[in-house]
């Protein structure tokens, strides 16, 4: 069984067995095969709750006892992906990676994911242990091998990681964290081309604990994180081991946390992941995955893969998973650091929010004006045109057209525009030409027209602006529909969610920074579910979550993960339902990430068959001069394609151009 470092805690999820007996073990295992048919129940069982160790000892005693070899009696029992998985955990470690890399650049074409999970996260030691495991394994070089494969600057940071060189000292020079800051600064940012081989050296060679403080630096000083730089700056299969260097440098288990994750989201699993992260993992930090798992992604690992995969594949991998976090009581105290800890790193980053439209630098509204007319008059309508104009000028540049279009004209620029454009790009154009709260307010007022309510707009618009956003909403709502905003809400909804939306709508909210001792106090007021009033519950909720600061409430939700061991997300779904339960998340997750809260409403928007346009034109819209740049970096974070790439594959013609020339580049 690996290790752990001295003082450090045993975070795998397999455990030597007690009272071991390899010669018995043998045994139950040669019986289980033996026949017709075999006892792939009692294979498992065994199988899953040695230690690697254990395994290697109850091998040897096969042979011994029974003069063949257990894992070719295995594999010749076994089939498909159970077969991989069972004979995955009877490899030592590093012979199981040895085979994995082997697969991965044998045959046609090389599985380049599997080679950069592998080389991009393993220690110095393991890196060895693997090199001469495929010496021995396959009698060969695995550099060589590697380098015949490969090419590129990809081949050469493989080559660079294949050395297990990297610096081990936890002693970090202040002045050559600032020089390495600069020097991946001028080699991307700030060259004409990029300077690979700076990337490659740092990134390949320094110590993990001095390239957290680089990352925090480099954030500092250019902006943006050091992820973003290498999405713009490198590219194919390099800019994807660059990032998973980076990903293993922050947090190895969290890597493979979000590798778990992506193997089993959407339709099919990717078995061969699954298998690979379950068995390597599965003595080293599984424990650390898992919390990592269930703090992302709301679910436990355990759930997810007893949802993904079905038989004695399934049973073998819940084994090897070592428990359900979404059990009571189950979730780990540690969850609350790891909680901590990414809510630390959001408040400490401050990061600039930032849009992508911004005004125009040669601004002239009377060329503006006359090249829009132009465009509708006559036959026939130029919609590049006015694509071009209205999607390359801020808002307030918009408004100075406007007014200018009627002097000169005497005509109203939107009721021309409305006459002369039809469907979404219509509603995209008229859209970017109101004033944000006017168009803010037009979206509640539609949200609440006709037979139903579009609760889902009602949300998003009141549980993401700032006080003086909604302030200006009421402004506006009250001039052009002569009625309150409050009344409207009143009228069309009801109970408790029409009194959060009139708390949300009054836009009072503090705006002050967090007190400790009273977020401790309200951490305790929501985390008493047991009364079972729902009420009250809900009351409670609405009090601390639309009137304390942002900041505040960041620290009210650490406080409750310390309290509860979940996330408050967690308990608001469990406790309760509906509308209700929908505001209040929307609340949260704008609180935890806003640009990460309208990134998954744009990947909503897209996903499947058919889109949301309404979604999809407000969200663009309302977030482009504010931080849709923020959203873009959130949404290839999260679902490996960026928002440019989504809006090109799910819409098309003028619409599609009007909405990438506001998305503002490809990631």
């Amino acid at each position: 069984m690996a290790k752990p470092a001295q003082g450090a805690r045993y975070r795998g999820s397999i455990h030597d067995f007690p009272n071991f007996d390899p010669s018995q073990d043998a045994e139950t295992l040669y019986n289980a095969m033996k026949g017709f048919g075999s006892d792939k129940e009692a294979i498992l069982e065994l199988i899953t709750s040695r230690s690697n160790r254990q395994r290697q000892e109850i091998c040897q005693n096969y042979k011994s006892l029974y003069g063949k070899d257990l894992i070719a009696d295995l594999k010749y029992e076994l089939t498909g992906k159970f077969e991989r998985l069972i004979v995955g955990l009877m490899r030592p470690p590093a012979y199981g990676d040895a085979k994995e890399i082997k697969d991965a650049i044998s045959g046609i074409g090389t599985d380049e994911k599997c080679l950069i999970e592998i080389l991009a996260s393993r220690t110095n030691e393991q890196i060895h242990q693997l090199v001469a495991a495929y010496k021995d394994a396959y009698e060969r070089d695995l550099e060589a091998d590697v380098t015949g494969d490969t090419s590129g600057h990809f081949q050469k940071m493989l080559v660079v990681l294949l050395q297990g060189t990297r610096e081990e000292d936890d002693v970090v020079s202040e002045d050559l964290v600032h020089q390495d800051v600069q020097d991946l600064y001028e080699a991307g940012e700030l060259k004409w081309g990029t300077d690979e081989a700076q990337f490659i050296y740092i990134l390949g060679n320094r110590s993990k604990q001095h390239l957290r403080l680089v990352f925090d630096e480099y954030l500092k000083t250019t902006g943006k994180p050091i992820e973003a730089s290498i999405r713009g700056e490198l590219s194919g299969d390099f800019e994807k081991l660059m990032l998973a260097v980076v990903k293993c440098i922050r947090s190895t288990p969290e890597y493979f946390a979000e590798r778990l994750f992506k193997a089993m989201k959407g339709l099919g699993t990717r078995d061969n992941t699954l298998i690979r992260i379950m068995v390597s993992r599965s003595e080293l930090d599984m424990l650390d995955i898992r919390e990592i798992f269930r703090t992302k992604y709301e679910k436990s690992l355990y759930s997810m893969i007893k949802n993904d995969t079905s038989g004695e594949y399934k049973k073998a991998l819940l084994k090897l998973c070592g428990g359900d976090d979404d059990a009571a009581g189950q979730f780990f105290p540690e969850a609350a650091q790891v909680a901590y800890q990414m809510w630390e790193l959001s408040a400490v980053a401050r990061v600039e929010l930032k849009g992508t439209v911004h005004p125009a630098g040669d601004f002239n509204p009377d060329a503006d004006a006359k090249a829009l007319r132009k465009a509708m008059k006559g036959l026939g309508t130029d919609e590049d045109t006015i694509i071009d104009i209205v999607t390359r000028r801020s808002n307030a540049q918009r408004q100075q057209i406007r007014q200018t279009f009627k002097s000169h004209f005497g005509r109203d620029l939107m009721a021309d525009l409305k006459s002369e454009l039809s469907g979404d790009l219509a509603r995209l154009i008229l859209g970017l030409m109101m004033p944000p709260a006017h168009y803010d307010a037009k979206q509640l007022k539609k949200a609440m027209e006709g037979a139903g309510t579009d609760e889902k707009a009602l949300i998003e618009i009141l549980a993401t602006r700032t006080n003086a956003e909604i302030r200006a909403i009421n402004e506006a709502y009250k001039e052009d529909y002569h009625k309150s905003l409050e009344d409207a809400l009143s009228s069309d909804t009801s109970g408790h969610f029409k009194r959060i939306l009139i708390s949300l709508a009054t836009g009072n909210r503090e705006e002050g920074g967090e007190d400790r001792t009273r977020a401790q106090e309200d951490a305790k007021e929501i985390a008493d579910t047991s009364s079972g009033d729902k009420t009250s519950l809900e009351t409670r909720f609405m009090t601390i979550l639309c009137t304390r600061s942002y900041q505040h409430l960041r620290r009210v939700f650490q406080e409750f993960v310390k309290m509860t061991n979940y996330d408050v997300e967690h308990t608001i779904k469990k406790e309760m339902s509906g509308d209700v339960r929908d505001v209040f998340v929307a609340i949260v997750q704008s609180v935890k990430n806003k640009p990460l809260f309208f990134a998954d409403k744009l990947y909503k928007s897209m996903k499947g068959a058919g889109t949301d346009e309404k979604t999809l034109t407000r969200i663009m819209i309302s977030r482009s001069e504010i931080d849709l740049l923020n959203i873009r970096r959130e949404f290839i974070e999260k679902y490996d394609k960026s928002l440019h790439q989504a809006i090109e594959g799910d819409t098309s013609g003028h619409f599609m151009k009007a909405l990438l020339a506001i998305c503002g580049g490809e990631d």
